[in-house]
């Protein structure tokens, strides 16, 4: 089974949509590879522009944001602008539904957990690192000086989807 985790990254907004995640100019691009520099480079947080190249940004496996994350077009795209950038799990209280099976479909988790969870993961000081417990549906949360352990719920398809490693390696294995 695919492991998820990894360090954390934090971008504390709401309504990150499709075009934020991958910008529609880059979806002529015919590889993963080429979509891989401009993730979120249009993400505005706090009336200025969202910095690509941070240490902590570029190192990150997984994200935590707030809610609705992925509205706005369905686009595969912004799914494999996560993935080509070594994005394994996203942790929020929403996804659009496309999107949110979208990630499913390319291996990738898409974890909800009820706001107060999302407040205790951004109230966590210092680097973060997540494991993801998918057998047990926890997300262990460490820092410096505290952890912090939230629970989900997938259901048992995409479960085994993401376990699997997405849509096409499920498929090799059970076709």
């Amino acid at each position: 089974m695919k492991e998820f985790g990894g360090s954390a990254f934090f971008i504390d907004r709401d309504d990150i949509n499709t075009d934020e995640i991958i910008p529609a100019k880059y979806l002529t691009e015919i590889t993963k590879r080429a979509l891989q520099p401009h993730l979120l480079e249009d993400l505005i947080l706090n009336d200025k522009g969202f910095d690509t190249s941070a240490p902590d940004f570029q190192q990150a496996q997984v994200l935590v944001t707030r809610s609705n994350f992925g509205c706005g077009s369905s686009r595969e795209h912004a799914v494999w602008a996560l993935e080509v950038n070594d994005i394994n799990v996203v942790i929020g209280t929403s996804f659009a539904r496309i999107f949110r099976q979208n990630m499913f479909n390319c291996g990738i988790l898409a974890i909800e957990v009820a706001p107060e969870d999302v407040e205790q993961l951004f109230a966590l000081n210092g680097e973060v690192i997540i494991d993801i417990d998918l057998e047990n549906d926890t997300v262990i949360a460490k820092s410096d000086t505290k952890t912090v352990k939230c629970s989900f719920s997938l259901n048992p398809f995409d479960k085994e989807l993401v376990g699997a490693g997405g849509w096409l390696a499920y498929a090799d294995q059970k076709y």
